[in-house]
């Protein structure tokens, strides 16, 4: 359920005693049996999450990497998700531990400081740019975007993710308290697919691209980033060294293309 209702008394009155909000709950993720991450979400599409969770951090490289995803039995609240790895998977212990330590999927996400760029590196190379993408293509996204974002619409309080391909097709949308969380749901569809790299797709997000949004596209093998909102200079720099297009400030009649 993404949203929920609660009483409101709004001012100039117009008639409302409740108002539908975004629904906000804890989800903890579990490798293992260890807990490595708690991120505050919309609830629904955990395992999706949780698989681009595991994915954008660099603990799994693909579906094969993982022997079961699921909710926590015995939970009643859905809250704790826990995810068991396949044998053979220890050379990325290493990520684990490090995904343990810093806890990328906090409200703070994102590590800092231009030599955080010499990381993401070892992890995920640059990518191959992608083919020409026609203005009216980017310029159809916005659109495309609010139409697929019910609960924003309802609650105005859901960031919105999307993969679309480069001709303009909305392949899947997700809402999420998060936007973190947003991308990481559309990105995890595409693994629990069996379909990654996601190098066949724009990553279309409502809000900024941030520095650990375009760091989770270029694990995921992202080509081109498209948000609605501006770019900050170190996801600028990051889209640059990847070889990603980075488009921001997507309008219906115009953009600011970064990279």
């Amino acid at each position: 359920m993404a949203t929920t209702r609660r009483p409101v008394s709004p001012w100039p009155p117009d008639g409302r005693a409740e108002d539908s909000l975004a629904v906000e709950e804890p989800l903890e993720i579990r490798v293992e049996s260890d807990p490595i991450a708690v991120t505050m979400r919309t609830p629904g599409h955990d395992r999706e999450l949780a698989a681009g969770f595991l994915l954008t951090e660099g603990v799994i490289d693909g579906l094969d990497d993982l022997l079961a995803l699921a909710h926590l039995p015995g939970d009643p609240d859905r809250n704790t998700l826990l995810a068991r790895l396949a044998g053979g998977v220890d050379a990325h212990r290493e990520a684990l531990t490090r995904a343990t330590r810093e806890l990328y999927a906090t409200s703070s996400c994102g590590i800092c400081g231009k030599s955080s760029i010499d990381r993401i590196r070892i992890l995920a190379p640059p990518v191959e740019p992608p083919p020409p993408i026609p203005p009216e293509v980017w310029t159809s996204l916005p659109a495309m975007l609010r139409s697929a974002q019910a609960g924003f619409a309802a609650t105005g309080g859901l960031h919105g993710a999307a993969l679309v391909s480069f001709g303009g097709v909305l392949e899947v949308a997700r809402e999420d308290v998060g936007r973190h969380n947003a991308v990481d749901k559309v990105l995890g569809w595409r693994l629990l697919q069996d379909r990654v790299p996601v190098d066949d797709r724009i990553l279309l997000v409502s809000s900024r691209a941030g520095f650990e949004i375009v760091q989770k596209a270029r694990v995921a093998g992202v080509r081109a980033i498209a948000c609605l909102g501006a770019a900050t200079s170190l996801a600028v720099d990051l889209a640059r060294d990847g070889d990603q297009v980075l488009v921001g400030w997507l309008r219906e009649d115009r953009l600011a293309r970064y990279t």
